[in-house]
């Protein structure tokens, strides 16, 4: 029967990978952040112009999150066409029935950015959770990488100081150390 011995060179670089890819994926949301933040400020210069109605609001409970989450659903017409499109309320839920100005992309009549600065959709969710993801995979993948690493070769463990043998006189539990000869006191 032949046995199968794991190397401990590649358990290493498994962990190397692990953190690796964590990593990719926690930095995932964050430049996905950057790159929507850039998008909006384009929209704004060259979208085109529109106003939108809030038709609807759509509120789900948490599932598995903590908190219930708000969709708007806006109306809106751009040349001659009718559209409708989901905006989240992340930070700003607007009513029913209210007016408000968006800047739409006229290569995609669906995408927009509203004057609170959200965007259509539910942009960067996946991201989002691909970064949560990156995040537990490196609470468990430090520690394995860090417990493969060396260190006792690096940093060897101190020795401990060695005692006298000197015998014990007279039975007692004690020895007296001192500067002083034991017979010389006057």
């Amino acid at each position: 029967m032949i046995t199968l011995r794991r190397s401990p060179v590649w358990t290493t670089l498994g962990c190397v990978l692990l953190v690796v890819a964590g990593g990719a994926l926690l930095w995932l949301p964050f430049h996905t952040q950057h790159a929507l933040d850039d998008w909006k400020a384009q929209l704004r210069e060259t979208g085109v112009p529109a106003r939108a109605v809030v038709q609807d609001q759509v509120t789900k409970s948490g599932g598995n999150r903590t908190s219930s989450s708000t969709t708007m659903y806006f109306r809106y017409e751009l040349a001659g066409q009718a559209y409708e499109q989901e905006v989240g309320c992340v930070e700003v839920c607007r009513l029913i029935g209210e007016e408000v100005p968006i800047w739409v992309n006229p290569a995609d009549p669906s995408d927009f950015v509203t004057d609170f600065d959200q965007l259509s959709g539910h942009r960067g969710r996946i991201q989002g959770g691909l970064g949560a993801a990156g995040f537990g995979i490196l609470v468990v993948a430090v520690p394995l990488m860090l417990s493969r690493i060396p260190f006792q070769r690096w940093f060897p463990p101190r020795k401990p100081r060695r005692r006298s043998r000197a015998p014990l006189q007279r039975g007692g539990g004690f020895t007296i150390r001192s500067k002083h000869k034991q017979g010389s006191r006057n």
